[in-house]
Order: C-alpha cells, then structure tokens, then sequence
C-alpha cells in the first residue's frame, strides 16, 4: 500500500467504504454501528480540512502577495497579470455555474431520496437554510459591511468569515510590500515559513484522506442507499469534467486572438506540464517544468515568466474555480436547495477570493470549497457526496490550473513586448 500513489488509495479507500456500507445496510444493527464507530473517523476528517483553511488562506495570500516585492516596479506586469488572472477566474467560475445549472446533476436524485439526505443531515441543513433567510432579510450593502473585520481575531474564530480572512490578508501583504525590504525581511522569512509548514499539515492530513473517504462513503450508503446518489454523482463529474474543457477552449481563443500563435504550437508546447501536472495534482511541483516549457516552448522571456508563472501558482485557480461553482450547486440540488441569483452571485465572488487563496498541492481545492459552502448556506456535509472522486478530478484541475498560467504569461508577455 505504501508504494500506491495517493489517488489509487483514495479509490480503494472509496471501493471499500461502498462495500462496507451496502453490506452494513443489509446488516442488523449494521447502520447503528456505522454511524456509532465509523461516521466519526469521516467528521474527524472533515473537521481536519476545515481546521487548515484559514491558517491555509493567511499563510497562502499573504506569502503570494508579499512575493511581488515593490508594487512600483511591478505595476505594470503586476497589475496586468492580476487583472487577468481575476478575469479568468471569474470566467471560470462562471462557466462552472452555467453548466451545473443547465445539466443539474444533483436533480437526478428522486424526492425520496433527497428527504433522506435531508434527515440525516437535518441539523446542518436547517442551520444553513436559517443563515441565507437572515441574509435575504438584510440590506444590499451589508456584505460590503461584514467584509471589513472590525476584530481579526474574532474574524479568524469562524470559517463563515473567510472573506474578512482573505481581506485581512491581502491588507497585510500590501503592507509588506510597502515597507522597506530591511524592516519586513525577518516577517517575509516567517510567512514563508509558516506557508512550507502549512502545506506540510496538508500533505498529512492527505495521508489520511483514504480512510476519511472510507468512513464518509459508508456513513453515507447506511444513511441513504440507493443507486441514485452514484448516478448523480457520475453526472456531476462529466458536468464538472466538460466545465474544465470549456476552459481549455477559451485558452486557446485567447491565445490564437491575442498572441496570433496557433493551437497546436500552445497545445504542444505546454504539453509536458499538463501531463506532470495531471499526474502530481500539483502546480507547485509542476512549476520547474511550466516556467521551462513557457519560456523555451511558448517563447516567453524569461522576466515575464519568472514572475507571472509563481504568481499563479498561488492566486490563479482556474480549474479550481470550476469546480468550486459545480461541486456547491451541486449540493444545494442533492439537499433540495434552490440558490437565487444573488446567492449564486455570492458563489462567483467567494470562489473567486478563495482560488487566490488555494494552495498549489493536492486536494487543497476541497479545503476552499468548505468557505464556498459555508458562505451560501450550504450544507457542509454534502462533502461527503463528492470527496470520493474529489482526487482522480483534481488531477483533471491541475491541468487546467497550469495551462492557465502558461496562457496569462503569453498574454502578459505579448502586452508588454516580451513575447519573442
């Protein structure tokens, strides 16, 4: 087991949990036993990825902003590149929600089926469904309002705050960059440190993940068996999977209409990041290979790339940002939840500020996905519906993820000259 990649684990771990639930459902005393001593080892893991987010987002925003060293030199490059990498993010996001709202996987779920969820997760649910009734009941500016903290501390106390973590934390890199090198060095070492420290409790939280997996698929088929739920959840994969595709089109648009380069000088050159990509779930560890494939490859000068690629590692998610959009409608429609327009709106700008909060390794997306969730109103126990596929689609992400970096450096590069 220990020589198995990651992913294969996570499956076997998924294998095994529908096993153990369907033979516990059939079992008698077996669904008692289930929840009693198996379920809790799923919500332990659960509250461990919930536990990292905001350390994660602090350590992970402040690090990526503070990088950009003097905001004078690089207003230029850097205002461009963070322009873009938002439009790309927002245009992802939105291509997410589009699709999961046209396809609606969570829909193919019979009422019967989606009561069941709901009871066993009834607690939680009618939690939520009582926070997005006290939001509709407040006024229009009221989340400009409660995205400035008036206490950091307090802020940092909850997950439904995270936007006031995100915006703490882009105020305070500002800050940083703003002060002469001499006097924010010691603090930039310590960031940058605490960020190798906070992807390291990833790493083993991650380690975990098989066993997570197990006890949440099993609580799940004990609490509601039926067929259903795996249908759903395959047509969310494809809505998702196609979603990522979509992004790989508009990439291509971008670069045969603003750079002149055809597609298949893009799609090869970038080819061998993609695949390390695909098979590490990591933009971090594909990083030494993206820059080398951008610069040799793409033709980007090497100035361009060695800042635009490590800035979006860290805030440019694309990928990621589909999948927020797919996977929170898509358990709001498991729960029975219609999201307005306005809820749906939140998502964009949530999904939106937590990508630039994702960390470059695997599986972090599932971790900002909790803060999406937690700020529609959507069950946080509806993880359990998709963590089991979540590793074999994050690969799929990464890809997208690394090919949208290589695509705002062309971009960057071209508008400022520096595309040879």
């Amino acid at each position: 087991m220990k020589k198995l990649a990651l992913h294969w684990k996570i499956l076997i771990g998924m294998l095994i949990g529908i096993i153990f639930g369907l033979i516990m459902s059939f079992i008698n005393g077996g669904s008692q036993f289930t929840g009693d001593y198996v379920k809790p080892f799923g919500t332990i893991f659960i509250n461990l990825l919930k536990l990292i987010a905001i350390p994660l987002i602090l350590a992970s925003l402040i690090k990526g902003v503070s990088d950009l060293k003097d905001i004078s030199k690089l207003s230029l490059m850097g205002g461009r590149t963070i322009a873009i990498y938002l439009l790309t993010t927002l245009t992802a996001v939105t291509i997410g929600l589009v699709l999961v709202n046209v396809i609606q996987p969570g829909k193919s779920i019979s009422v019967e089926t989606r009561k069941e969820l709901v009871e066993a997760y009834a607690t939680d649910t009618q939690a939520k469904q009582a926070v997005a009734a006290k939001r509709k009941a407040e006024g229009p500016l009221k989340p400009l309002v409660e995205l400035i903290p008036s206490n950091i501390f307090a802020a940092a106390s909850s997950n439904k705050n995270m936007l006031q973590i995100i915006f703490f934390a882009l105020f305070f890199g500002i800050g940083m960059i703003l002060l002469p090198k001499k006097k924010s060095k010691p603090l930039k070492k310590f960031f940058d440190s605490f960020n190798d420290v906070i992807l390291k409790m990833i790493d083993m939280i991650m380690k975990i993940a098989p066993y997570g997996v197990f006890a949440l698929l099993a609580s799940l088929i004990v609490e509601a068996p039926s067929l259903e739920l795996f249908q759903a959840l395959g047509m969310y994969a494809i809505t998702l999977i196609l979603g990522l595709a979509f992004m790989i089109v508009v990439y291509i648009i971008i670069v045969n209409v603003f750079t002149k380069r055809s597609t298949s000088f893009f799609m090869k050159g970038i080819a061998p990041a993609q695949l390390l990509a695909f098979s590490t779930s990591s933009s971090a560890a594909t990083l030494p290979v993206t820059m080398e494939c951008v610069e040799d490859n793409l033709k980007v000068d090497e100035e361009v790339a060695s800042f635009v690629l490590p800035i979006g590692a860290t805030i440019n998610m694309d990928g990621t940002s589909v999948y927020q959009g797919v996977a929170a409608v898509f358990i709001a429609q498991a729960f029975g939840l219609d999201l307005s327009l306005s809820a749906q709106l939140g998502i964009v700008f949530t999904a939106t500020l937590a990508s630039i909060g994702t960390a470059a390794v695997p599986s972090a997306g599932i971790v900002m996905l909790v803060i999406v969730l937690a700020q529609a109103g959507i069950p946080e126990a509806g993880l359990a519906l998709i963590f089991a596929i979540d590793r074999p689609l994050d690969m799929c992400r990464t890809v997208v993820n690394v090919t949208g970096d290589a695509t705002v450096s062309m971009l960057v590069g071209k508008s400022i000259g520096k595309l040879k």
